[in-house]
């Protein structure tokens, strides 16, 4: 079962059986089987199976939370003595533009400051880490801050306010954004996502007859397509994109322009440990000052 979870944890980071398998050093026949085999332990399934990707269902999700735990404590077998105190695990769900950005500075000053305590950083889309925080799954997440309002007990801050822009590829002439739009291959930000949703809700307010050619919801692949020449986007100008790719220009959206709201949720404060509350904090200090930050 060890062998199987830690296959289940690879499938998860690499998208696909294929890719998993050359990175633990399996054919993708033998990582399929793997999943079979975990799939009738356990009784129910874990994927969604649609074409190569390998999605992870409701279950799934569910069960990769727990095998990292079971990874965690197998490997720790005999490193503690017996009475050693339990350290604290603080958990934090991430999108991914968070995990690139302010996140690792964050955790390197909680490690200082804290250094019994553990941290997790859990990966995915913010609808779901909003339901795995308000579940009481996880301590915090770093997300999209959601189209409806959150439950009571739930604490949001903002932290950075990111304005939509059209990307282009380099060699597509011309400034005028909603020519571009209506002439020009456009892929889009999945609408599965909230960001996605935003994109969705803009376009349908413009009126905008498009030609779609794809849909993703990983703003780095979404950035290489442009810059491949697949088509133009609308995606949020993150901090890790204040400069774009050499081979995508981005056009402002004047006063039409949008924006996404990335923000740290998490329960009221008491209900948080100690090396929680501190990483929370340091979150939030190390973001960029948003206009009209505030705590719900």
């Amino acid at each position: 079962m060890i062998r199987e979870l830690k296959t289940l944890i690879a499938v998860a980071r690499e998208g696909t059986f294929a890719s998993a398998g050359d990175k633990i050093g399996l054919t993708q026949a033998a990582v399929s089987a793997q999943m079979q085999r975990l799939e009738a332990e356990l009784g129910f399934e874990l994927f969604d199976r649609k074409g190569r990707a390998a999605h992870l269902n409701k279950a799934g999700q569910q069960i990769l939370l727990q095998a990292q735990e079971v990874i965690r404590l197998y490997n720790n077998l005999g490193a503690a003595p017996v009475g050693t105190p339990a350290s604290v695990l603080v958990s934090i769900g991430a999108i991914a533009s968070v995990q690139r950005s302010l996140l690792p500075d964050a955790l390197a000053k909680l490690h200082r400051q804290c250094p019994e305590c553990r941290t997790r950083i859990i990966p995915g889309l913010s609808m779901e880490l909003v339901n795995w925080v308000d579940a009481g799954e996880i301590d915090m997440a770093a997300v999209i801050r959601p189209p409806f309002s959150l439950q009571s007990d739930l604490r949001w801050t903002t932290l950075t306010r990111e304005p939509y822009r059209l990307i282009v590829p380099r060699g597509v002439p011309g400034d005028d954004w909603a020519e571009l739009l209506s002439t020009q291959p456009f892929i889009r930000y999945d609408r599965a996502s909230f960001g996605g949703r935003q994109v969705d809700r803009f376009l349908r307010r413009m009126h905008f007859a498009l030609r779609e050619v794809c849909e993703a919801d990983e703003l780095e692949a979404i950035v290489k397509l442009v810059a491949n020449g697949v088509g133009v986007a609308l995606v949020p100008q993150t901090p890790t994109h204040r400069r774009w790719p050499a081979a995508v220009r981005a056009i402002d959206l004047g006063q039409h322009t949008f924006h996404r709201d990335v923000g740290l949720l998490h329960r009221a404060t008491q209900q948080l440990t100690e090396p929680a509350r501190t990483l929370a904090k340091l979150i939030v200090s190390l973001a960029e000052p948003a206009p009209g930050r505030q705590d719900d």
